[in-house]
């Protein structure tokens, strides 16, 4: 690993936390897995403003940063396109994090979501130049930025900004080769340019936890008692260059899963890479759609159509797992249905994984409105 205060490879993606009925976080679930993670070792925390519409930076000032001792932890925190529009904004939002989160500077600090369209923005802002003086003034320990784009566009942003010291990208065995992802292209621009890499949606948005059941036979056939989700991450966490693994865990036995093989952490073996590999080409030959749950679409629709979770129900159907029509009505009883979609495009504009999500709400509509 790159950096020596990151005690483990495993890091606290809080994206997705544990929530109550009425979409709060459960502060007392949240506190019991912060405990767990730094009393196993681990000290990586990872949030953004936007995660959780706010309540995410929020949760970690009570659970973690007012209850713990600065040492025991590393905090990232991001500057997300849509909180700034000028230059004068960046530096009052960026305080206004350090009061959220409680705390006085940022262990690491991320250029969000970066791709061509939003560096032009950050460009013009010079948020990267405001960045790298906050950097100077000691309130951010190591500024990078996560990514999503091609690996053209990766070059081309680390050719111009070099004093990025790290660089958060999306990697899984099933994205790998994707031509839309790119994983392993962008895995090399980060190692051509000497960065440490941060890896995010290891299991693809819970993609390769729940399989179907031609894939989930080749990985019972491993005859071990590990989870899927270990082979995800396992896998992403041992490419060379790798500092930390995020993974998103919404409760206690997904905590105490990823624990259980991330605390004394082994690479894959030969036989275990042959059987992701058999995995990955199972699911490419079904007609998935490929959303990893981030909700960056659901918060700007103007129909309040809760897209990943319709996307799921229509993977289901096509995986024949759980109950897709049940869950449908669920997922659409006081929101939106897929047939009230207007076309207007907002999703698609902010899709990391760039999904041509009108035509499959339209897909979703067909089967199930």
């Amino acid at each position: 690993m790159s950096f020596p205060e990151i005690k483990k490879q495993l890091g606290f993606g809080c994206m997705r936390l544990p929530l109550l009925e009425n979409g709060d976080v459960n502060y007392e679930e949240f506190t019991k897995m912060v405990d767990t993670f730094i009393e196993a070792g681990f000290n990586y925390f990872d949030t953004a403003h936007g995660y959780l519409s706010g309540k995410s930076e929020i949760a970690l000032r009570e659970c973690l940063t007012s209850r713990h001792a600065r040492e025991e932890y590393l905090l990232a925190d991001k500057l997300s396109h849509n909180f700034f529009e000028t230059e004068a904004d960046i530096r009052p939002f960026f305080e206004s994090q350090l009061e959220i989160c409680g705390v006085d500077y940022f262990d690491f600090y991320l250029m969000h979501a970066q791709n061509s369209r939003y560096f032009e923005k950050y460009k013009a802002c010079n948020a990267y130049e405001v960045a790298y003086e906050l950097k100077k003034e000691g309130k951010i320990r190591h500024l990078g930025m996560s990514f999503h784009d091609t690996a053209a566009v990766l070059d081309q942003i680390l050719t111009e900004k070099p004093f990025m010291e790290f660089v958060q990208i999306q990697l899984n065995y099933l994205d790998m080769e994707d031509a839309g992802v790119q994983s392993r292209l962008c895995y090399e621009v980060c190692r051509k340019h000497g960065k440490p890499v941060i890896i995010m949606e290891p299991v693809k948005g819970g993609r390769l936890v729940k399989l179907p059941e031609e894939a989930q036979a080749v990985l019972n056939g491993l005859n071990q008692d590990l989870s899927n989700a270990s082979y995800a991450i396992r896998y992403a966490a041992s490419f060379e260059g790798v500092s930390m693994v995020l993974s998103g865990m919404s409760d206690m036995a997904q905590m105490n899963d990823n624990l259980s093989y991330m605390k004394d952490f082994k690479p894959l073996t030969k036989e275990e890479y042959e059987a992701v590999a058999k995995v990955s080409d199972i699911l490419r030959r079904q007609d998935m759609i490929a959303c990893t749950a981030c909700r960056y679409c659901e918060d700007g629709c103007p129909k309040k159509i809760a897209i990943p979770d319709l996307f799921t129900c229509l993977n289901d159907v096509h995986t024949h797992t759980g109950n897709p029509k049940e869950a449908y009505k669920a997922f659409t009883d006081g929101k939106g249905k897929a047939s009230d979609c207007i076309g207007c495009g907002k999703c698609e504009r902010v899709c990391p994984q760039k999904l041509r999500i009108r035509t499959h709400l339209k897909e979703v509509a067909k089967v199930f409105d």
